[in-house]
């Protein structure tokens, strides 16, 4: 939720202070010293105030008369006098039936009298398709109009084929105002639904008509709240980077701040040869939406089609920093808690197996195990069963241990980029006003964390092979597997957008963008966090390890059907979020409830290890010392089950979803993140039970 503080430092004028500034102060933080000699004692104590709680948020602050403040977080507060020109940007058409964006002058649209300008985009946007332009839509503060846009030239061939199909995909115009997506109000079934966005054109539901009509008249309705103040000064961040507004007196300080953006579109059918009199942003009459389909514009060749607005300013009581949460409402709280509950089922009914792991079979065993001399022992061996005589292969080296370390240096950064990112994003910072700030965050993540996957792996590396020879080609691979992944189902999805002319397709210069960074961040933090782990205090083996492998006794099943089954646990406490995810990643909804979805990472990553752990531990009471894979995949066999949701979800969910390239794509983007959480939660698993058999078998005395 956004959240705005406002701080205030009383300076009276005195004598002395009428004759100069109120309050005046260097350009650095270091000299930043107020003239108000009266406000002195008052400034002292909220700097060393301020800096001491917010010095990790900011780096910098701004002190002046009347009031400070900050806004975290979001773009800045932009305040209008009546009569400022204020210009409206178009994003990509999107739809929910293909999943494709496209530019919003892919369409014979009007065009800006300055020519278009793409608007500054950073990585998360350009990886999420979006195409953030200029648009022609002027708005003037606080001032009532009904406004000629343009009138196309007659519609060829292309043009109607195009948007005939645009409109039978149901494909969305993205529109934004002051930061402020622009919503639309639908009733459907009784009910009010809001959506953002509004539609390219309408396509009749009688099945006589075979024509398609377009929208080419929008009424906007601006929420604005009224603004006062005095020698206010406002800082933040926003789409447009660090901005400052500031007003020395209490006239220039009063003014509007956009706190809605409403959207109603219809579709008339105008007089072109009348209409294309007028020049662009003439006055026209206002008109009402007609219900006939007769008066609506249809889409067909030589057709000219006339563009007009109108725009209504409302005063509204809601303030600046609640204006997000029209578009935040989180709806099926119920539906969190009831997942949080079941959550916290599962996991009291494996902390009660693992209870009863540690306190009654393992402690009772070491007790009795420990208090026999040395020949009981031996003659106690040979009577025994169970994880006790696996002592001497327990620790043996498995198999494909380089792919393990490298699964598990790779683990570690995406299960650390994960837990940071939803972190930040449940403080607040990740907010929605500030499109693409997440994907962005996690990607600078994921590349500085490459030295702790690289520590990680190597470390694991000298623990099993008992020296650091090989580190290097290690990371290495630690440092390429992932993105390896990634890329390789990247450029297959990008041929399919390319040849659809998608703006979703990622350009080439965003890859040169995407490889230097990981050239020139990822893979030196790994490899200096392989480094890192050549020096670090190897993991020293409790036991000693038979040159001779016990033999594993047969099993009447086999035991990687266990393992796939654990798997279910851990999806159990997620499948109700993922479900709330996929749709504001596929449906185009807001998603915002990070505080859940911290809980619900927090009981997952409890799962896992809960679940690992017993399922470790009985296959060392069969004798299977080969537990090192097993271990991983107890708690990463998730993703199957998240991938196999994933399919459920498009069947059901997307049954409007329509092509091979739209399925593709989402098939593609949903391997992703399988694999991505397989190896996360299989670090999870693999780490708790190499601790547990480690502290398992440090307990019992061997010769």
């Amino acid at each position: 939720m956004e959240l705005i503080i406002r701080l205030s430092v009383d300076c009276r004028p005195d004598a002395k202070s009428v004759l100069q500034s109120d309050c005046c102060f260097l350009n650095t933080l270091e000299d930043m010293t107020p003239c108000c000699p009266s406000s002195m004692a008052t400034f002292k104590r909220f700097t060393m105030c301020s800096i001491c709680k917010w010095a990790f948020l900011f780096g910098f602050l701004l002190f002046f008369n009347g009031c400070c403040g900050f806004y975290l977080p979001g773009s800045y507060m932009h305040t209008y006098s009546t009569g400022d020109q204020i210009y409206a940007k178009v994003n990509s058409l999107t739809s929910i039936e293909t999943e494709l964006p496209f530019s919003y002058y892919s369409l014979p649209y009007c065009r800006p009298q300055d020519g278009i300008k793409k608007s500054a985009e950073n990585l998360g946007e350009l990886l999420m398709g979006d195409q953030i332009d200029n648009s022609p839509y002027r708005f003037r503060m606080n001032m009532n109009e009904s406004v000629y846009l343009c009138t196309t030239k007659g519609l060829n061939e292309n043009e109607v084929k195009l948007l005939n199909q645009r409109t039978r995909d149901l494909y969305q115009v993205n529109m934004i105002l002051d930061n402020l997506p622009a919503m639309r109000y639908v009733n459907q079934n009784g009910a009010t639904v809001q959506w953002t966005g509004f539609p390219v054109g309408y396509a009749p539901t009688d099945k006589n008509r075979n024509e398609d009509y377009i929208i080419n008249h929008l009424r906007f309705r601006v929420l604005i709240h009224e603004y006062e103040g005095s020698g206010v000064e406002i800082i933040g961040t926003g789409e447009e980077g660090m901005g400052v507004i500031s007003e020395a007196d209490k006239k220039k300080a009063s003014g509007f701040e956009i706190v809605g953006f409403e959207v109603y579109p219809c579709s008339i059918k105008y007089d072109p040869d009348k209409m294309s009199k007028h020049n662009m942003y003439d006055k026209v009459d206002p008109v009402n939406c007609p219900a006939e389909l007769d008066k609506l514009q249809v889409i067909k060749e030589q057709e000219k089609v006339t563009f007009t607005y109108e725009v209504e300013f409302v005063k509204s009581n809601i303030r600046w920093p609640s204006r997000w949460d029209a578009y935040l409402k989180m709806e099926g709280a119920r539906v969190h808690w009831f997942s949080i509950m079941n959550s916290l089922m599962v996991i009291f009914f494996l902390a009660g197996i693992v209870f009863v792991i540690f306190l009654r079979t393992v402690r009772r065993d070491l007790t009795r195990y420990e208090e026999l001399d040395k020949e009981a022992q031996a003659q106690m061996n040979e009577e025994l069963s169970g994880w006790k005589l696996v002592v001497g292969d327990v620790f043996r080296e498995p198999d494909c241990s380089r792919l393990l370390c490298v699964m598990i240096g790779d683990g570690v950064q995406i299960l650390g980029m994960a837990a940071v990112t939803i972190i930040f994003a449940a403080l607040g910072f990740m907010s929605p006003a500030s499109r693409g700030m997440l994907l962005t965050g996690m990607i600078i993540l994921y590349l500085f964390l490459g030295i702790a996957a690289g520590f990680a792996g190597v470390r694991l590396w000298r623990t099993i092979k008992g020296g650091s020879e090989g580190w290097r080609s290690l990371s290495w691979s630690i440092a390429c597997f992932f993105p390896g992944i990634v890329f390789i189902i990247l450029t297959a999805l990008n041929f399919l957008l390319w040849g659809s002319k998608s703006t979703g397709a990622i350009p080439i210069s965003l890859y040169f963008i995407l490889f230097t960074l990981w050239f020139c961040i990822s893979v030196p933090l790994t490899l200096l966090g392989g480094f890192m782990g050549t020096r670090s205090e190897a993991i020293q083996y409790p036991v000693r390890t038979n040159q001779i492998p016990r033999e594993i006794p047969a099993r009447k099943y086999p035991s990687w059907l266990l393992v796939l089954g654990a798997g279910t646990l851990p999806f159990g406490t997620l499948f109700i979020e993922l479900f709330f995810i996929l749709s504001s990643i596929w449906l185009g909804r807001f998603y915002y409830v990070f505080g859940f979805l911290l809980i619900v990472l927090t009981m997952l990553i409890v799962v896992c290890a809960e679940v690992s752990l017993v399922l470790t531990y009985m296959h060392l009471c069969v004798e299977d010392w080969r537990w090192w894979w097993k271990a991983f995949y107890a708690s990463g066999s998730v993703a199957l089950y998240v991938f196999l949701y994933s399919i459920n979800y498009l069947v059901f969910d997307l049954k409007s979803l329509s092509g091979p390239v739209s399925a593709m794509v989402y098939l593609g983007y949903s391997l992703i993140i399988a694999v991505a959480i397989m190896l996360s939660t299989g670090t999870v698993g693999f780490l708790t039970s190499f601790y547990f058999v480690h502290y398992l078998f440090s307990s019992v005395k061997i010769d």
